[in-house]
């Protein structure tokens, strides 16, 4: 229905009125009638003067069925009959000392604080929108001296209870921006969920960075002592004539390599430690440091999740339910730009006393009231109303390909999560079996070059291939686990469990 149509709709409604004018003899008679029927015609003239756009959900443009391999898995641990937006974080993860990094920047991260002060604004934005649906009530007292013609002074003294200019909603413009406001407020309520939960993943995937740091840095400092003494033991060989130089140069560059390794991972792991410290909003504590050298990836267990349906997000994920909301809040937005072609009725009423004598206001004053309705009706506006209705659709379009946007990528989220939840995990068992046939392999030529068998160039390349083997064990496994974490925080993690606890805040 058009914004020319709706203006035509509202003027023939008009006329409506004019019939129940009194023309018969007997006014009692009509009157009962009238009466009876006024609360009846004031309900559907208030009905069908609402501007706003009936909300319907766009169809979410994503396929039924997660890809066949993603939603595979891998059997190796029993699949949870909870869902994961179901699932608290303190469910989730079993490890102490990780339940109290969480707890921590749950407190202290300024980020989600921020996030939380954006409810609250919201909230008082709304609160304003529904204070415009009711008049507001204001105590004046005024007075004034003037000279008279006579050559006194009059003095004139009122007060009483003012209402200014307000609007009575005939044609829901205050209602829809009312409504616009609540849907903002839901929608910043679902962003400060999804803010939290991808606060827990971030100190979750962080955490085990960092322990993953602590075994590459030791498994470094190993085997850069293991290559310094063989580089003291390949010298001492070369002085009396047994290995060759060549020996001694490729024992030097294989111990350098170890050394700028060991430079790497202690950079990364203060790197990894900083952006922990942000995302605590504090240092870290003496026993979080100890914990760093006792832990070992091999000790954390995350459970996997049921992927459930495409569909669930809808209910599971915050961030499409801010999409969502923030397409609510376009759609009243053109309710209230439809109600700016229809007139605006305002009032402005007093009731009060008015006196001579400012000591006699309230006692021997003069009581009365005023009344003054105003009935404002655009005419011509070079376009504004029109601009503004134009721009309203705009927003709600955008606001549309925004929430089907979020749908997708979040689609996309889950199903990249699922297939690196069975391709990594086979990736692991191989690296497991590869870095066991590297050590095997490092004995046997060990063996061998004690027996005069095997060169010391073959017992040098198994040591490099046994290093890039328990190196790549270490990175695989916090792969695993990241996509586990990344698995939960996809699926809405905690969702349910979450906006209860923001509903108690």
């Amino acid at each position: 229905m058009t914004e020319a149509h709706h203006t035509k709709q509202a003027h023939a409604m008009l006329p409506i009125a004019l019939p129940l004018i009194p023309a018969a003899p007997t006014r009692t008679a009509v009157r009962k009638p009238l009466a009876r029927l006024a609360p009846l015609v004031a309900a559907i003239w208030l009905a069908g003067c609402s501007q706003l756009p009936v909300y319907e959900r766009p169809a979410a443009p994503v396929a039924s069925q997660w890809p066949t391999s993603a939603g595979s898995t891998t059997g190796a641990a029993a699949v949870p009959t909870q869902a994961a937006a179901d699932l608290a974080w303190e469910g989730y993860f079993a490890d102490p000392t990780l339940r109290q990094l969480i707890g921590t920047a749950l407190a202290h991260n300024r980020d989600l604080r921020v996030a939380v002060l954006n409810i609250e604004q919201a909230r008082a934005q709304l609160g304003l929108k529904q204070a415009d649906l009711l008049p507001t009530v204001n105590g004046t007292v005024t007075g004034s001296r003037a000279p008279t013609t006579s050559g006194g002074i009059a003095s004139t003294y009122s007060g009483g209870l003012l209402v200014t200019a307000y609007e009575i909603d005939f044609f829901g413009r205050l209602a829809s921006l009312k409504e616009q406001a609540l849907a903002q407020y839901l929608a910043t309520q679902a962003g400060s969920q999804s803010a939290r939960i991808s606060l827990i993943a971030t100190v979750a995937n962080t955490w085990l960075a960092l322990l993953a740091d602590s075994e590459l840095l030791n498994l470094t400092e190993q085997t850069l002592a293991t290559r310094e003494a063989s580089l003291k033991l390949i010298r001492l060989r070369h002085e009396h004539g047994v290995t060759s130089e060549l020996d001694v140069r490729l024992a030097e560059s294989l111990t350098e390599a170890a050394r700028a390794t060991l430079a790497q991972q202690q950079r990364q792991r203060a790197l990894d430690e900083n952006a922990l410290t942000l995302l605590l909003g504090q240092p870290l504590s003496p026993d979080v440091r100890a914990q760093l050298s006792a832990h070992r990836l091999a000790q954390v267990n995350l459970p996997e999740l049921p992927a459930g349906a495409p569909s669930d997000l809808l209910a599971n994920r915050p961030d499409i339910r801010q999409a969502e909301q923030q397409l609510v809040a376009a759609n009243a937005n053109i309710g209230a730009a439809r109600a700016a072609f229809f007139p605006k009725i305002s009032l402005t009423a007093g009731i009060g006393s008015a006196s001579s004598e400012l000591s006699g206001l309230f006692k021997n004053g003069a009581w009365g009231f005023t009344l003054a309705p105003q009935l404002l009706l655009p005419l011509w506006d070079h376009g504004r109303n029109q601009a503004g209705l134009d721009s309203a659709q705009a927003g709600r379009d955008m606001a549309v390909a925004q929430y089907e946007k979020a749908i997708q990528s979040a689609f996309r989220e889950v199903a990249d999560a699922l297939a690196g939840r069975d391709t990594l995990a086979r990736q692991l068992q191989a690296l497991h079996a590869q870095a066991e046939a590297e050590s095997n392999r490092q004995r046997l030529v060990n063996l061998r070059l004690q027996n005069g068998a095997s060169s010391q160039l073959d017992w040098l390349d198994a040591q490099r291939s046994l290093f890039a083997a328990q190196q790549a064990v270490v990175q695989g496994k916090l792969a695993y686990l990241q996509n586990l974490v990344t698995l939960y925080k996809t699926l809405g993690g905690g969702m349910h469990t979450d906006s209860t606890a923001t509903a108690q805040r």
